[in-house]
């Protein structure tokens, strides 16, 4: 299957767009916000807009439930898809959603800036900050059923034909998620080592972290971090250890994308319940 990606920050209009990208490279399918689309059809998932909070839109968008997840790849096998367009906030919720579906490598990233203008994509993003509006690229009578309450009104596409001249060429809906009233969230950077210290330091052969440092970026999270280790344990097998549990642990309860987790093994100590030989 080729594998696609549409990236671009959330609220910039990418499921605005997603129809016509997907059409001019003749990709019948699309992931956008937990849904798996085919042409104006919602044909399996749950949409992350009918989530109560912002954290759980997130979750539901990264299929981090196992049975959103299975639903969404079997009927992708069952369709027989040869092409896929995955929508994402950066290169590592879409790299995420493809391990999730346990899909093919991504075989091509286009970007919001090389469809939009700089003017469409403020305008965009000045709409989402003080409305709360989100687009999802299917006609409404697909959603009407599944958002009761939360469907706002439907998005009419046009393409002018001539002077004066317009030709309907689509129909898209806007809905206002309950999770978009409830003003902003953050996870501070403390929260992270907690969750971070918790995890390591019940994997066997860590003692303490002695330095942590954790940075924000478009794309997730940067963390180094300075562990103080037992002797008598090997060094590099423990350390992959403990990036393997702490990147899984943190994703999975915050729902942050962690970019890079950098572990640097500073000093060792003997450990007082551990006869060394």
């Amino acid at each position: 299957m080729k594998v696609v990606g549409f990236i671009g920050p959330s609220g910039t209009g990418k499921s605005h767009r997603a129809v016509w990208v997907a059409r001019e490279r003749g990709i019948d399918f699309i992931i956008d916000d937990g849904l798996l689309i085919r042409g104006t059809q919602i044909i399996a998932g749950t949409s992350a807009k009918k989530e109560k909070t912002k954290i759980g839109s997130i979750k539901r968008a990264l299929f981090t439930d196992d049975a959103h997840a299975n639903d969404v790849r079997k009927t992708l096998q069952n369709y027989g898809a040869e092409s896929l367009l995955i929508l994402g906030t950066s290169d590592g919720m879409v790299e995420s959603i493809v391990k999730r579906l346990e899909l093919q490598e991504i075989s091509e990233k286009v970007y919001i800036n090389e469809v939009a203008t700089e003017f469409e994509i403020n305008q965009a993003l000045s709409t989402r900050k003080q409305q709360g509006k989100h687009v999802i690229p299917v006609p409404t009578f697909e959603i009407k059923k599944d958002f009761s309450g939360y469907f706002l009104d439907p998005l009419h596409i046009f393409r002018r034909k001539g002077k004066g001249s317009f030709q309907l060429v689509g129909e898209k809906s806007v809905v206002r998620p309950t999770f978009s009233y409830l003003g902003n969230y953050t996870i501070s950077d403390y929260t992270i080592y907690q969750i971070i210290e918790y995890v390591a330091s019940n994997i066997e052969g860590v003692s303490k972290i002695s330095r942590f440092r954790a940075e924000n970026h478009s794309d997730g999270i940067y963390i180094d971090m300075d562990l103080v280790l037992f002797y008598g344990y090997s060094i590099k097998p423990l350390l992959r250890d403990v990036q393997k549990k702490v990147i899984e642990e943190v994703e999975r309860l915050t729902a942050l994308n962690i970019s890079s987790l950098n572990l640097t093994a500073k000093s060792l100590v003997l450990d007082p319940k551990r006869t060394v030989v």
